[in-house]
């Protein structure tokens, strides 16, 4: 009898067991309408959308369910059984969905799917947490007030979030690197794949790691790019990377000599910039697109964090000594157009970033090896308050929580992996610099560390970079080009270059493609045409005997003469400098188009004396109208031109 109802009680226990693990894994997929149902190119493209559906807290069979946003990019040979190439984006808190230009035509889509997804709590995945956060903390930054006021702010609309969260019945403590390899997992037997080529990018690459950790039989390459090699020292070492960085960028232009001719003493004068914002932050005006309040306010951390973030990017490695100087001269309109960066910098969905880092990443990193290694440097005067904040974030956002809820991932057991591993690492990353690359590429079996120099923060998505992951995943047992990098264009520091505010707008406003707001300077650049063909043959013809109108005729053609050369050479100079280097535009253009602002201004002062003859003379004009349309159009050009700030 005894056996009898131990037999029952663990065939209850067996059923109860399972009945609760299926439903804490009760996971499926279904497909969606498309996340950008207004792109054409990407709605008749053969792409997948859908929604993952899977426990918030996998652990728990009366778990909340989340939806995970996936997107399926099929291969361009339309290969049944290809192999997939699963992306996991940075941040945390980036969407990998809202990355899909950068893989619609990838050469990596030829022969491979490409798996896109929003991990939890980002982009198009349900629920949100945070996403109008950064534009928050934007606003904090911009206010004329210090940083510890900043930093303060900071932490309580951080705070704030937190307790949104909660109170919205979600579980915090379930959004970690963890959760997410669970959700990957689950994703790749959902689509169908055997195994995936796994492709993580910055903080993407540790929540790579812990995947591979976890399902080493879901991996069949793995390629890191800006990796983070130890999660314990991801925050202390933050100021220490960042000035090596940028010191590579002090000793580059003082081995420039046009470089350091015009740019002297860059060290110096980047530390005197610091110390003079102590004093007397700048005062910018600002699009209300990007701030409500129309202005914003740096201070010597804004400054430093800007240029932190220039590291990040090459093109924008080019223009660090001109940036420097233009805060250290209070360029104004200059620092104006660099606020957007700003905005993009602040794009994550930081209860998101919180949930994770105050989850597995701050709680393992001390502020006091933070402030020692920032402290190396007295004339830096501290570390980042930007980064260092978050110290005071997690700090707040973990109170009341056990310790032994915080994620503890071992990921010893990669030593042992047999596939095989690709690491990028760019020379000037300010935050995971090559030393991360190497040292990482030290725990696989297999691992090709490659140093992308002149590059920033993830280099495979150049020319080069994906040059080197194609190969490596379309043939993973085949060592990679390891020097790939070495045939690199050098980086060239932009010099030579006229400051015009007005530039940058010009520029964003063509590249928005407005046609209400084009057409009129359209058609009066059709009239202007049409006025110099006809009246240029007429007066040639000698058909005007009187004066006046022959005046007023070669006035009106000289300007619209040069108000088209002018206009049209400069959409032509944005279009070849942004070629080269858009971030140029943001302070003007290099000094070899001066001659189209010398031909706008000249075009200006022709029509002024157009008008001024015009209403002069009006008596004796014939074909009056005909003229005026002219010298209207002529107007409405300059006016473009002066609202945009070129003139």
């Amino acid at each position: 009898m005894k056996h009898y109802q131990k037999i029952v009680t663990t065939l209850l226990l067996f059923i109860v067991t399972s009945i609760g693990s299926m439903k804490a894994q009760n996971v499926s997929f279904e497909k969606v309408e498309p996340f950008y149902p207004y792109s054409d190119v990407l709605t008749e493209d053969a792409i997948t959308w859908g929604l993952l559906s899977v426990p918030e807290t996998w652990d728990s069979p009366e778990s909340n369910t989340i939806k995970i946003a996936v997107t399926v990019l099929k291969n361009r040979k339309n290969l049944d059984g290809a192999e997939a190439v699963v992306f996991i984006q940075g941040g945390p808190g980036a969407s990998g969905v809202q990355n899909i230009w950068s893989w619609v035509n990838h050469p990596l889509r030829e022969k491979n799917d490409i798996v896109l997804l929003d991990i939890r709590g980002t982009g198009f995945s349900e629920p949100r947490l945070c996403p109008d956060l950064g534009k928050t903390f934007l606003q904090i930054l911009g206010k004329n007030q210090t940083s510890l006021e900043d930093e303060k702010q900071k932490t309580e609309a951080a705070i704030s979030c937190k307790q949104d969260l909660v109170g919205r019945g979600i579980n915090i403590d379930a959004y970690h690197s963890v959760s997410v390899a669970k959700d990957i997992h689950a994703l790749k037997s959902q689509l169908g794949y055997n195994n995936w080529n796994v492709y993580g990018v910055s903080y993407g690459t540790y929540m790579a790691q812990v995947y591979a950790s976890l399902y080493a039989t879901d991996v069949k390459s793995l390629v890191l790019d800006s990796s983070i090699a130890r999660i314990e020292t991801y925050y202390t070492e933050n100021t220490t990377n960042f000035m090596n960085s940028l010191s590579k960028v002090f000793d580059g232009c003082k081995n420039d000599p046009e470089c350091n001719e015009q740019y002297p003493n860059l060290e110096t004068i980047f530390y005197e910039t610091i110390a003079a914002l102590q004093k007397e932050p700048i005062t910018v005006s600002v699009d209300k697109s990007v701030l409500d309040t129309e202005e914003f306010t740096y201070n010597a951390e804004d400054f430093k964090v800007a240029i932190q973030q220039a590291l990040y990017n090459k093109q924008l490695v080019e223009v660090i000594p001109l940036l420097i100087y233009q805060f250290h001269h209070k360029n104004e309109d200059a620092l104006g157009n660099l606020v957007a960066a700003f905005s993009s910098l602040l794009g994550l969905d930081y209860g998101v970033y919180y949930s994770v880092s105050c989850n597995e990443a701050l709680p393992k990193n001390e502020l006091s090896a933070y402030q020692s290694k920032s402290a190396a440097n007295a004339n830096l005067k501290g570390g980042l308050s930007f980064y260092k904040s978050d110290f005071d974030v997690c700090e707040k956002w973990n109170r009341n929580r056990v310790d032994s809820l915080m994620v503890q991932q071992d990921l010893s057991n990669l030593s042992s992996s047999s596939y095989p591993v690709l690491i990028f690492s760019g020379e000037y990353d300010p935050i995971t610099p090559v030393t991360n690359g190497d040292k990482v590429a030290g725990t696989f079996r297999t691992a090709y560390a490659i140093e992308a120099t002149t590059y920033g923060h993830v280099p495979s998505f150049t020319k080069i970079g994906n040059e080197v992951a194609v190969a490596f995943i379309n043939n993973p047992n085949q060592k990679p080009d390891v020097n790939a990098f070495s045939k690199a264009k050098p980086v060239q520091f932009a010099k030579d270059i006229s400051m015009n505010s007005g530039v940058s707008k010009m520029g964003t406003s063509l590249n928005e493609l407005n046609p209400m707001f084009l057409l009129p300077l359209i058609i009066a650049f059709g009239i202007m045409f049409v006025f110099i063909f006809k009246y240029s043959i007429k007066l040639l013809k000698r058909k005007y005997k009187r004066l006046p109108d022959k005046v007023v005729r070669i006035i009106a053609i000289l300007s619209s003469i040069t108000g088209i050369i002018g206009s049209i050479g400069l959409v032509f100079g944005l279009k070849e400098v942004a070629s080269q280097n858009y971030f140029i535009l943001a302070f003007g253009l290099p000094e070899g188009f001066n001659y189209l602002f010398l031909t706008v201004q000249i075009s200006a002062a022709l029509v002024l004396i157009s008008i001024i003859y015009f209403v002069a003379q009006i008596r004796k004009i014939t074909d009056r109208s005909i003229v005026f349309s002219v010298i209207f159009s002529n107007l409405l050009v300059i006016t473009y031109l002066l609202y945009w700030g070129v003139l």
